[in-house]
């Protein structure tokens, strides 16, 4: 396998960023997910913003950039409350946002989990209730689907957690 690295995103990577999260809303609507990541989102600002606080990263090897997501360790709020379920525990934990890659290699997704996992046993993830090649994919790594979150919109989500210590 080539040999990847992974990096914090710099401004300088935005059109990189901006052509796989086009691709990423193009294959959610090819694979029945019409209702997230819409109207441009996540936006040229979002993206700006995850840069400057140092949460976005980016996935690159001998042909370039080839997937991106958000990562930090601390308490995502909307994470607070958990509706119809409950998170496997209430131990410091890791949170994956926007992952997307530019889907010319396979199993870029599985080099940006390893990643996430070598730094924090805890994390969580969320998605919509349509997006089920996420869901397949979270489940395939031993995630658990834990219940229902609500972003600051109002919009529910599907939580799924992963403890490395304690599936």
């Amino acid at each position: 396998m080539a040999r990847e690295l992974i990096r914090k995103a710099t401004l300088e990577d935005m059109p990189v960023l901006l052509e796989i999260y086009e691709r990423a809303r193009k294959f959610m609507v090819s694979t029945g997910n019409t209702n997230q990541w819409t109207n441009g989102y996540p936006s040229r600002e979002i993206l700006t913003e995850d840069i400057e606080k140092k949460e976005m990263y980016v996935l690159v090897d001998e042909d370039g950039i080839q997937a991106s997501f958000v990562f930090y360790c601390g308490i995502d709020p909307c994470y607070n409350k958990i509706y119809d379920g409950q998170w496997l525990n209430d131990e410091p934990y890791g949170v994956i946002h926007r992952i997307a890659t530019r889907g010319l290699k396979k199993h870029m997704a599985d080099i940006v989990l390893e990643y996430c996992e070598s730094k924090i046993d805890n994390i969580r993830m969320d998605t919509h209730v349509d997006n089920k090649p996420m869901q397949n994919f979270m489940l395939k790594h031993g995630f658990k689907h834990v219940g229902t979150i609500y972003l600051k919109n109002g919009q529910s989500r599907l939580a799924f957690h992963c403890n490395l210590n304690k599936n």
